[in-house]
């Protein structure tokens, strides 16, 4: 039987979703406590990677287990017994067939920046106190939807097939001291999200033009395309299936 479990987390004190050697992920600390109140060794797939530092407050996984539970019981002692910093919002019965990662058509993440100083969202937004230009940027931000191969916004050396991904909408807004950055795409490159945010904040200071952005992207190269920002201002906010 497979099992789908939603969830979400401050990924502030751990790598990344994903287990990884000498470093505490999300899906280890799950696991573990998982494996416990169900007796057996549990093994999470996860719906992707998400970097150091990086939140969730929509993220799925799926196990395999030959016997059946009570998901409100266990969904109620796992977080009893997980850290306050990861919550677990249902655990329910799928087909075989359900893949967390391989079945999800979109991905949907927000990168937030505040222009003031606020203790209550050092964890949440990167401070960004400097003058933008949010129309020129939208317009910037369009242009990613006529290109597929975003190698340019890519962390150098990563496992993957190929740099395709197929970006459906990308859109600035700002709500009093708040600044958002939109996106979705059916995959995501590591870094990708963090790179694109940080060279569309180059158009906005008007450092490079939306023509610059143009050739970056076509460029393929990496080194072209402006900072990897602040992985705390980034949250993936919505899976779909």
């Amino acid at each position: 039987m497979r099992f789908c479990i939603s969830l979400a987390y401050n990924g502030t004190r751990y790598n990344g979703w994903q287990i990884q050697p000498n470093a505490v992920s999300v899906q280890e600390t799950i696991e573990k406590e998982l494996s416990k109140v169900l007796q057996e060794q549990i093994s999470l797939v996860g719906a992707g990677r998400t970097d150091t530092g990086v939140h969730a407050s929509c993220y799925f996984a799926h196990f395999d287990i030959n016997q059946q539970f009570d998901t409100k019981d266990i969904v109620y002692k796992l977080n009893k017994m997980l850290p306050p910093d990861i919550v677990i919002n249902s655990i329910h019965e799928v087909s075989n067939e359900y893949h967390a990662r391989f079945g999800a058509k979109s991905r949907t993440y927000i990168y937030t920046l505040t222009t003031v100083k606020n203790p209550f969202t050092i964890e949440t937004a990167w401070l960004y106190p400097y003058k933008i230009d949010l129309e020129l940027m939208n317009k910037a931000a369009a242009v990613l939807m006529n290109y597929m191969d975003f190698t340019s916004f890519s962390k150098l050396h990563t496992d993957v097939a190929n740099n395709n991904c197929t970006i459906t909408s990308a859109k600035w807004e700002q709500v009093g001291n708040t600044i958002t950055f939109t996106i979705t795409a059916n995959r995501f490159l590591r870094n990708m999200v963090r790179s694109i945010t940080g060279t569309l904040l180059d158009v906005g200071q008007g450092k490079i033009t939306i023509e610059d952005f143009e050739k970056i992207i076509e460029s393929k190269n990496r080194q072209n395309a402006g900072q990897s920002i602040p992985a705390h201002g980034l949250c993936l906010v919505d899976i779909s299936y």
